[in-house]
């Protein structure tokens, strides 16, 4: 089945006095080759159908493409896409439509968006078959979100600007961003807009050994350096991009993703880093409850993974899948040991705190 390329925003999603959406599409080259074995295995079942709502924190390129090889896989269900840079304003959707759930999917972004979520009641619990193929640290025990990428934190510079104003060093801790020579040369994803921004600072909580006094000193601290925290991670990258800061705490798969561009970065790995796991969840209340698992227990194939590598650089939980070119998996960088479910259980105290500490 062909899958249309176009958009048409007035066909699908009325949310909020806007109207946006993507229609699942692509029927590029990387989506084609993600079906065969996922095309073989839905047809061994009962053909699924029905239309889904997803609420993507994706970009519009790998959402195009992602959703056209599931629709592919699956060509009895229809997917329409509301994609939003930062995970954080679908989640607040999700708890506003609480009574009336628009969406049936919510994909990407941290477990820390999706973990609170389900703990409110709003998630539907299912243990995808594929789920076997996850070790039990990236996903929820009950099936309540399934972590399907990886992300690692590291570091963009912008090589002109690096070269002339800091001698071309990078940061090899974050302590070394700390240093005066840094000052207005920063730039940082916010902690209250963006999953980035927030596990940079539990990273440094960590870093302490979730001494928190400490790591508030290290983040006022860095504070005095930083030009700007912006809205959300895409937006801080381009920024560096165009030479207008030298540097920004930022995702590796995104940094790798700006190189291949055309633009004038590099990225390293400081030591003591952080890493997110990239979830799916099914919200509750949805209606096309068949089509939802389906696409859920997709997302964590190999085909699924594959793709998703070859469109983002993203690393994926599970272990048949290689990572991109270039890009370091969790065993190559020197991590800090993170606690996720604290850092999740936390979140909202820890914000309130670095917000206090930094004055914002």
């Amino acid at each position: 089945m062909g899958i249309d390329s176009r958009y048409d925003r007035r066909t699908f999603l009325k949310l909020a006095g806007a109207t946006a959406a993507v229609a699942a599409c692509g029927g590029a080259t990387p989506a084609a080759s993600a079906a065969p074995a996922s095309s073989a295995a839905a047809a061994t079942a009962a053909p699924v159908t029905g239309t889904i709502s997803v609420y993507s924190a994706l970009n519009e390129s790998t959402n195009n493409e992602f959703f056209g090889a599931f629709r592919k896989a699956y060509p009895g269900v229809t997917v329409n896409v509301l994609p939003l840079a930062a995970a954080g304003e679908l989640q607040t959707r999700i708890r506003t439509e609480k009574a009336s759930p628009k969406a049936d999917i919510f994909i990407g972004g941290s477990s820390e968006f999706h973990d609170p979520l389900g703990k409110e009641g709003l998630l539907e619990a299912y243990i995808a078959p594929n789920a076997k193929d996850i070790d039990a640290k990236f996903k929820e025990a009950t099936g309540l979100w399934t972590g399907w990428y990886t992300g690692i934190f590291g570091f963009i510079s912008n090589n002109d600007r690096l070269s002339k104003e800091l001698g071309g060093k990078k940061p090899a801790s974050w302590d070394d961003l700390l240093d005066a020579s840094w000052k207005g040369k920063l730039i940082l994803p916010s902690p209250l807009l963006t999953g980035g921004g927030y596990i940079f600072m539990a990273t440094q909580i960590f870093r302490f050994n979730k001494d928190e006094a400490k790591a508030m000193d290290y983040m006022k601290k860095l504070h005095a350096n930083i030009a700007q925290y912006v809205p959300t991670s895409p937006g801080a990258l381009a920024l560096i991009d165009q030479g207008q800061f030298v540097g920004c705490p930022n995702w590796v798969h995104d940094i790798l993703t700006e190189k291949t561009k055309g633009n004038p970065v590099d990225v390293n790995v400081p030591a003591d880093t952080g890493f997110e796991v990239g979830a799916v969840s099914i919200v509750k209340g949805t209606k096309s409850l068949a089509a939802a698992q389906a696409l859920v227990n997709w997302s964590i194939t190999k085909d699924a993974g594959d793709l998703n590598v070859k469109l983002s650089n993203r690393g994926s939980t599970r272990t048949d899948v290689a990572p991109a070119a270039g890009a370091p998996k969790l065993t190559d960088v020197k991590l800090v040991n993170y606690d996720r479910q604290w850092a999740t259980d936390n979140k909202d105290r820890l914000l309130k705190l670095w917000q206090s500490t930094v004055g914002l």
